[in-house]
């Protein structure tokens, strides 16, 4: 079991490559990545027999950016016999262990989708005849690459994506005004775990929403009972005005500054990233909020690098002016060619 498969958007495979190759090295791992541009999937192969699954428990899932998913496996099953998948298949499962649960998966690219409906046939077969062990923390994945070509592996339940493939199924809800809704919705489901919503995202709390029109997620603040100040030089959405939980500035939203801290900062800007991440981060030296989801939107070229320059500089801020705070980013579902950054400010 040398090989970890990493699901990524469509494009970015060099950078999910760059920094699975790093993250790897620094735990004392060595290998070399595998990668087809436009692919949705990149193999890091270790040069120890065993080393993916010891390398999938040695880091944290939640540390890569642009990994949506992980499994650990051997090399993938070739030629199969179109007659009899499930067979070989079901050996292959059985070699790798107990497991929980288990989940069919393909790449998210045109391709891919095109192997739906035969992955959803032979899960059904598959299902009926493999044992489930409850206590296990394991998750089997059969990751279909073609159709005679399946990848068979495990990821650990505690240290991987909650969704298959990394892919939240997310409704575009008929009220919100734009699409980019599910950006902010996903962000937090990634971000905050389903039993601190309550207490993370009360009604009552107060919010800014900086690069807001015409409102997606301010929609998203408010239908959780959010007060918001949205700022935007472009118009704001009608209802979400009538609702009476949104304040409008008509402003430049790297020019706003809060009367008095608010719990939320979220900010869809596109901007060069330098420029955003020094604005949140003057945000954050400034004590003018709690939590603070943010997007950047990343170069052409270098994204990856681009990425650890901004992740340096926000941390170096947190230094400099003693806050106790996490920062994670990660490219989700949602996302284009932009990452999602998240602060939690704890002193």
């Amino acid at each position: 079991m040398n090989h970890l498969y990493l699901h990524c958007r469509p494009g970015f495979e060099k950078e999910c490559a760059a920094e699975i190759t790093d993250l790897a090295n620094e735990q004392g791992f060595f290998g070399y990545s595998k990668t087809e541009p436009g692919s949705a999937l990149v193999s890091y192969v270790c040069h120890e027999p065993d080393a993916a699954r010891r390398l999938i428990r040695s880091l944290d899932f939640a540390s890569l950016v642009f990994a949506r998913q992980w499994l650990a496996g051997p090399a993938p099953l070739e030629g199969l016999d179109p007659a009899d998948r499930l067979t070989p298949l079901l050996t292959a499962a059985r070699e790798l262990g107990d497991v929980s649960q288990w989940w069919t998966e393909t790449t998210d690219t045109n391709e891919g989708k095109s192997l739906s409906a035969l992955s959803r046939k032979l899960g059904k077969l598959f299902g009926r005849e493999l044992a489930l062990t409850p206590a296990s923390r394991w998750r089997l994945h059969l990751l279909f690459l073609s159709g005679t070509s399946v990848v068979v592996g495990v990821s650990p339940t505690a240290n991987s994506a909650r969704w298959a493939m990394g892919i939240p199924r997310l409704r575009q809800p008929s009220q919100a005004p734009s699409r980019a809704t599910l950006k902010l919705e996903e962000a937090w489901h990634h971000f905050i775990p389903a039993e601190q919503w309550d207490e993370r995202l009360r009604g009552g709390m107060r919010g800014v929403d900086l690069g807001a029109a015409p409102g997606g997620w301010t929609w998203q603040m408010v239908r959780r009972g959010m007060f918001v100040d949205a700022v935007d030089n472009g118009p704001m959405d009608q209802a979400l005005m009538d609702s009476g939980q949104v304040t409008h500035h008509v402003e430049d939203g790297f020019v706003y500054q809060p009367k008095k801290p608010v719990d939320w900062l979220v900010c869809d800007i596109a901007d060069k990233p330098a420029r955003v991440a020094s604005m949140i981060g003057r945000w954050a030296a400034q004590g003018y909020f709690r939590e603070a989801v943010f997007n950047l939107k990343l170069p052409m070229k270098q994204r990856y690098l681009e990425v650890k320059k901004r992740r340096e500089f926000l941390e170096a801020v947190f230094a400099e002016y003693g806050l106790e705070a996490s920062l994670a980013f990660k490219q989700l579902y949602h996302d284009r060619e932009e990452v999602t950054g998240h602060i939690r400010i704890t002193r």
